[in-house]
């Protein structure tokens, strides 16, 4: 493979890619952020500063017109994720693109589209899909050790009553479903290899926001079940239980692996509740956002799939969708195909 690095634009100022998407991307081998765009061109040329960007511009369509940029990164809040991603485009950039990558499936046929006609690469940022403690959790489910995977559980949550954030925004498609409860749905598919047949859910809404701030999801696999919950108003926790025939797989970190030490997974064959068979296996200190950013940056250079294409993120929507209908009908709903 050529010793090539993919040159990148950041679309925006948003405190993940300032935070943690572009200084992990920085340490990438074939990964290079070379400039940064915000409609404050201040903004720009603070956080250009700070991270050691080269170029700045004062808009979006600016950054898209340098013939230098050889991919974009769209951190924006996800009312702004298809029209920017097609608008990239259009100008013959790849895009990765933050989750949920659209509101609707609607949106995601339009990126299919624009991908196809510029001949370009885009994904959906589910930085989970490359995390080493994610491949050995499906490699270990996949390969008997726990007998045949019949569940998948998860919790995730966080705490946030601002009115002013965007992810409590609903016509900015906030609301924990599209901002977390994405997650479970997209580990228990990447895990089981299959697309749930029906899905149900329960949700509570904010008063104020009309966000959903609580909800409560089954998904009917053909092989067994997967069951989340996850609340934008609640302690802030995260964990993962597969549950086996013969043995469960637990994932002590599973959605904001830290990047500054080991990630840990739990096996146990025994059966023993007192947890005296639990072997752990711990996985060394790496960026999920460093290895995301090289993924699909090899992706191009290699002209192979990207991680996540949008035809899974057409299905992800698929079940957020159903999931969704089901809390009006009251019924099980079935994703889309």
């Amino acid at each position: 493979m050529s010793n090539q690095k993919i040159r990148w634009g950041v679309l925006g100022t948003a405190g993940i890619a300032l935070k943690k998407v572009i200084p992990a991307m920085q340490l990438g081998q074939v990964t290079e952020v070379t400039a940064i765009a915000s409609r404050d061109l201040a903004k720009a040329k603070e956080a250009a500063a700070r991270l050691g960007i080269r170029k700045t511009y004062g808009s979006y369509e600016d950054l898209l017109a340098d013939p230098e940029i050889d991919a974009v990164y769209n951190p924006l809040p996800n009312h702004l994720h298809a029209p920017w991603t097609i608008q990239a485009a259009s100008a013959g950039k790849h895009v990765l693109c933050e989750k949920p990558i659209a509101l609707n499936r609607s949106e995601v046929v339009a990126m299919m589209e624009a991908r196809d006609r510029n001949r370009v690469k885009i994904g959906e940022a589910f930085m989970v899909r490359t995390h080493p403690q994610w491949l050995r959790a499906r490699e270990i489910a996949q390969s008997g050790e726990i007998g045949a995977v019949r569940s998948f559980l998860g919790a995730f949550s966080y705490f946030n009553d601002d009115p002013h954030n965007i992810r409590n925004v609903a016509s900015y498609g906030g609301g924990g479903l599209m901002d977390i409860g994405c997650y479970p749905i997209f580990t228990s598919r990447f895990l089981l290899g299959e697309e749930p047949k029906s899905v149900i859910a329960a949700i509570e809404r904010d008063p104020a926001f009309h966000t959903d701030r609580l909800t409560s999801a089954i998904l009917d696999y053909p092989s067994g079940q997967a069951i989340f919950c996850c609340s934008t108003q609640m302690t802030p926790y995260q964990r993962i239980q597969i549950l086996g025939t013969a043995g469960r797989v637990e994932i002590e970190i599973p959605f904001n692996a830290p990047p500054d030490r080991p990630t840990r997974l739990f096996v146990d064959t025994t059966g023993d509740l007192s947890g005296s068979g639990i072997r752990t296996e711990s996985f060394p200190v790496c960026d999920q956002y460093t290895l995301q950013g090289d993924a699909f940056s090899r992706a191009i250079l290699n002209h192979t799939e990207v991680p996540v294409p949008l035809e899974d993120a057409l299905r992800n929507l698929a079940v957020i969708e159903a999931l969704f209908r089901s809390t009006e009908s009251g019924h099980w709903e079935v994703p889309a195909a």
